[in-house]
């Protein structure tokens, strides 16, 4: 077992895309994030690789998008404001099938917004964001040794599906310092890129990549196929942790850092003699949907979804138990972090109002 090593959450990422085997990094310094390209400019030069700084945000995602066509692994990074400039790039990344890491380290929002962390980019993530029939698969990790392991995992995943991947954190995680540890990924079996633009030495037809497809019945076929996959991906790929949820009544659901904070609350509660647990989605894109509608509705009386927006994956929650159980929505936004206190005083708000 390798050692751990004290790292700040963007550089810890930063490494962990190295270390997976990133060999192109192309973006544009924007708070809470700059971390993560400024150890990319120190470090990819040394370690055969490429950093550019583009001259935008939409520079960079083009760029990303011909280092992708080309099989290479690539990432880019930004936050909030940065990756609503991206959209329309990712959206031809998505449209061409190709493979590539994209890292949003949230902050309050919307138009500028603040640099404090925020979890209002859950929409844009998971439903698309830019224009069409696609999707991203987008990691939700809640610590700085999970930022580093789902990292790695995000260029493994992107280049088995042929799809982009996201990395969402928020300001916090991306800033905070935690104790972390590079060896504990095992990569997994990655397709060859038969269909990359590498050249052909006039050994194969060539390959194009491309998003046009003037005939509608074209452009259908391609996207019912690409939808195979996200059938796949769905059934596969999707994940979650639970927490203390064997006998709850109550639970309480989160994502990222904001688990952590719920987990404080659960555990106060626990304390008291409630009975709650949690449920944290890692995925939320597939979304883990299995996890709410297998929930016994005999036990379970409440859920409580806890997030820093205005209330977004709540919906998923909702749409994912089918009506079955009341759910309920507590969140901080504009850059505010909810308390363990007043996660604690909603619970206890639940528990005593039936």
């Amino acid at each position: 077992m390798s050692e751990k090593v004290l790292m700040k959450g963007n550089e810890a990422l930063a490494e962990a895309a190295i270390q997976a085997g990133c060999k192109h990094f192309f973006g544009y310094p924007i708070t809470p994030q700059t971390e993560v390209a400024a150890y990319m400019a120190k470090q990819m030069p040394k370690r055969d690789g490429t950093f550019l700084q583009a001259e935008s945000e939409v520079a960079a995602i083009n760029m990303v998008y011909g280092a992708a066509g080309a099989g290479a692994r690539v990432m880019t990074s930004s936050s909030s404001p940065g990756i609503s400039l991206k959209q329309e790039g990712i959206s031809y990344i998505a449209g061409a099938d190709l493979p590539c890491v994209i890292v949003n380290i949230v902050r309050g929002g919307p138009g500028l917004g603040g640099i404090q962390p925020a979890q209002s980019d859950y929409f844009q993530a998971t439903k698309g964001g830019g224009h069409g029939d696609y999707h991203l698969v987008v990691f939700a990790p809640s610590s700085v040794q999970e930022l580093v392991n789902l990292t790695k995992e995000a260029f493994d995943v992107a280049d088995i599906y042929r799809m982009p991947v996201m990395i969402m954190g928020d300001g916090m995680l991306g800033q905070m310092m935690e104790p972390v540890e590079f060896g504990a990924y095992t990569p997994r079996e990655i397709p060859e890129k038969t269909w990359a633009t590498t050249g052909t030495e006039m050994k194969r037809k060539h390959n194009v990549v491309n998003s046009l497809y003037i005939t509608a019945s074209d452009l259908e076929e391609l996207i019912l196929e690409r939808q195979k996959r996200y059938d796949v991906i769905e059934e596969k790929e999707a994940r979650f942790e639970a927490y203390k949820t064997e006998d709850a009544e109550i639970i309480v659901t989160a994502y990222g850092i904001t688990a952590r904070i719920a987990q404080t609350a659960v555990n106060k509660a626990r304390e008291q003699g409630i009975k709650v647990g949690m449920i944290r989605p890692i995925t939320l894109w597939p979304f883990p949907k299995k996890a709410f509608a297998e929930l016994d509705t005999n036990k379970v009386k409440n859920v409580l979804c806890v997030e820093m927006s205005m209330g977004q994956m709540v919906e998923d929650v909702r749409l994912s138990l089918d009506c079955k159980i009341p759910v309920d929505f507590f969140g901080r936004t504009g850059g505010v972090v909810p308390t363990p206190d007043e996660v604690l005083t909603k619970i206890k708000a639940l528990y005593e109002g039936r």
